[in-house]
């Protein structure tokens, strides 16, 4: 009987065990998902500074995603906090690049309608 009890108590304890080896899953864990996308979509690839941060955002991510101690918790977060920063800003210079190439574009177009019309 007693060897009965102790193979579901012992079952019970690898379940647990499996449950809390699982990489934190947060706020932060999500919204530096969305941030990378979002960055990926505007083209920060394609951008040199872009896609350093972008690539920066990428591993901090991962890296948070590695550590499944329970007292790395506060250390995952705060990766997790740091790649969502690096993805935004990979964002912002994505989208300013974008930005100056429309508005040289707009500029380019102004100048040929000038020399049209002299």
């Amino acid at each position: 009987m007693t060897l009965r009890l102790s193979i579901p108590a012992l079952a019970f304890v690898i379940c647990a065990g499996c449950a809390s080896a699982s990489p934190p899953v947060s706020e932060n864990a999500t919204a530096s998902s969305a941030s990378i996308r979002a960055a990926e979509e505007v083209g920060a690839t394609h951008n040199p500074s872009a896609a350093l941060y972008l690539q920066l955002a990428k591993e901090e991510s991962e890296h948070a995603r590695m550590l499944t101690a329970p007292n790395d918790k506060d250390k995952a977060n705060r990766l997790l906090m740091r790649s969502e920063a690096d993805a935004q800003l990979s964002l912002a210079l994505a989208r300013s690049e974008n930005d100056k190439a429309a508005a040289q574009g707009a500029i380019d177009s102004v100048k040929k309608l000038n020399t049209t019309v002299q």
